[in-house]
């Protein structure tokens, strides 16, 4: 019985991180697409987030079997609750990154290079690293290993922050024309989803220090 049931956690953290790897290689792939606006690339990261809807619900139908047969204690308890959470923030991210590709996509030709180069890039190359570290935690199992990765979760997520805030002033100092303020509009419209994927990795790195060492449960 112990077998099966540490086999089945074995399957639902396996099946969070392949979506979180998803997740990555997605807005990996819209970083490439930055570069000459490619829409393929844009349009090919859709690809690595499909059908995540259908996936979360069944780790968490997973999930919950688990807690209704098993009644586990301690930390497999504050693992559960924690993947529980978790997939509705993967789901969130992958809702906000389809929403940034087809925001971007009308809107990419019409942002000059330099802003692009200057804020938009390394937005994204933040909101990578900040995924990149918080899927990791997944297979961490040092402690002092995973609050080095949600740091640099959280130094990832704040630069996500910083650089939103200085191209949505440089957007709008370029908006004053008022015939220009839709089309800027567009563009904050979009990128925001970019640094809404970077909070919900703050969030799954919360979650996953709550799941190994306890406390209150931090959530954006």
């Amino acid at each position: 019985m112990l077998a099966k049931y540490e086999n089945k956690l074995l399957k639902i953290k396996e099946s969070i991180f392949e979506i979180g790897t998803g997740l990555i290689s997605a807005n990996k792939l819209i970083l490439e697409g930055f570069e000459n606006c490619d829409i393929e690339k844009f349009n090919g990261a859709k690809s690595y987030i499909k059908n995540i809807s259908n996936k979360t619900n069944h780790i968490d139908r997973d999930i919950i079997t688990i807690l209704a047969l098993q009644s586990p204690e301690a930390s497999d308890l504050r693992a559960m609750v924690s993947y529980l959470k978790i997939t509705n923030e993967l789901l969130r991210a992958c809702a906000n990154t389809r929403n940034f590709i087809k925001g971007f996509v009308n809107v990419c030709s019409e942002i000059d290079l330099k802003t692009i180069n200057d804020y938009a890039i390394p937005m994204q190359k933040s909101t990578v690293e900040a995924l990149e570290h918080a899927i990791a935690m997944i297979n961490v199992d040092c402690v002092d290993e995973i609050q080095e990765c949600f740091n640099k979760v959280l130094i990832a997520e704040n630069k996500t922050d910083e650089l939103f805030e200085m191209i949505e002033a440089n957007l709008m100092e370029q908006s004053k024309a008022i015939e220009e303020f839709g089309k800027y509009h567009k563009m904050l419209s979009a990128l925001r989803k970019s640094e809404k994927i970077a909070d919900r990795a703050m969030s799954i790195a919360s979650l996953l220090l709550f799941a190994r060492i306890g406390g209150e449960i931090h959530q954006r």
